[in-house]
């Protein structure tokens, strides 16, 4: 396929979606939290009952064996230099607020938790997950669920592998667990802000100004390329079977940037998990089939 077709065909679907940032109700104004010697901005919508979501990148909180009234729950973001308003506004808007609280964060770099410019370490994604629970600890979460998008997925199963006793489900969609020379011309072919379209590049240079965003966007393919240099390209394929909690995995069948066989890997990984085909679905599913899928992570979530 000539480059510039598939450079558009991926930005139709990839990181930028076409909803419009939403002014969500928030139980409180947005915050900011020092954690790992960071301002990490949080936004949070409460529940009635006894639930939370904690956003990604997306969590759920249980108070006891049964199910409880209300849950908590952490959103993670994805990889496409949004924020947690861009990434997951249907989320906050209409996730059901008498049994859910939905903690959102942007993780360092990222949104409103700039200083610091973000960087990408090959170990980012499990600083990101150690920022996510020490995060909700300092809500006072002592267990939640995660719900986590692209980047955020990868973030989320670490999470889950690494604090077992912290993350009571988890929702992954668009995450992969290796990278391969497939993936890398995938991520090759978006690296160049300048060939994206107007309309696919300005709601971005909004957030973030143009030369942020360009320097890290392109920081960020150097970033997730970097592991196809690893052993089997490995990001966090060891961490699967450690993985307890329940697991939803999510899958758009006409995602443009993650291969069938992604979640294919994390379904025949993960222990207690199940495997979700969208046949529409692309890259921002939860966006564009959002009440399909609200209603799926909800049945899932609140599943005895």
């Amino acid at each position: 396929m000539d480059t510039t077709k598939l450079v558009n065909t991926q930005l139709k679907n990839f990181r930028t979606n076409s909803v419009s940032p939403c002014s969500f109700s928030c139980a409180w104004p947005p915050q900011f939290l020092r954690i790992s010697g960071y301002e990490l901005w949080i936004a949070r919508t409460d529940g009635s009952s006894s639930q939370t979501i904690i956003r990604h990148k997306t969590s759920h909180h249980m108070t006891s064996s049964s199910v409880p009234t209300t849950q908590y729950l952490k959103l993670k973001r994805d990889d496409g230099l949004g924020s947690s308003h861009t990434d997951f506004g249907p989320q906050l808007d209409y996730l059901n607020k008498e049994y859910f609280t939905v903690v959102a964060w942007d993780p360092r770099g990222y949104g409103n938790s700039i200083p610091p410019e973000r960087d990408f370490p090959l170990d980012f994604f499990s600083r990101d997950a150690g920022d996510a629970v020490a995060l909700m600890k300092a809500l006072s979460f002592n267990k939640f669920s995660m719900l986590g998008w692209s980047d955020g997925g990868i973030t989320a199963l670490i999470a889950a592998a690494v604090y077992p006793s912290v993350v009571n489900k988890m929702v992954v969609w668009g995450a992969n667990a290796y990278v391969t020379q497939e993936d890398l011309q995938l991520y090759n072919a978006v690296r160049d802000v300048s060939t994206w379209s107007e309309k696919m590049r300005k709601p971005m240079e909004k957030i973030y100004g143009p030369e942020y965003f360009a320097k890290t966007w392109l920081k960020w393919v150097e970033g997730i390329s970097q592991f196809a240099l690893q052993p089997e390209g490995n990001i966090c394929r060891e961490m699967l079977p450690q993985i307890v909690c329940p697991t939803l995995i999510i899958h758009g069948q006409k995602d443009p940037m993650v291969p069938d066989f992604h979640p294919e890997f994390l379904h025949k990984h993960i222990k207690n998990s199940r495997l979700h085909l969208m046949p529409e679905g692309k890259h921002n599913l939860h966006l564009r089939f959002s009440k399909d899928f609200n209603k799926l992570v909800e049945e899932f979530l609140l599943e005895r």
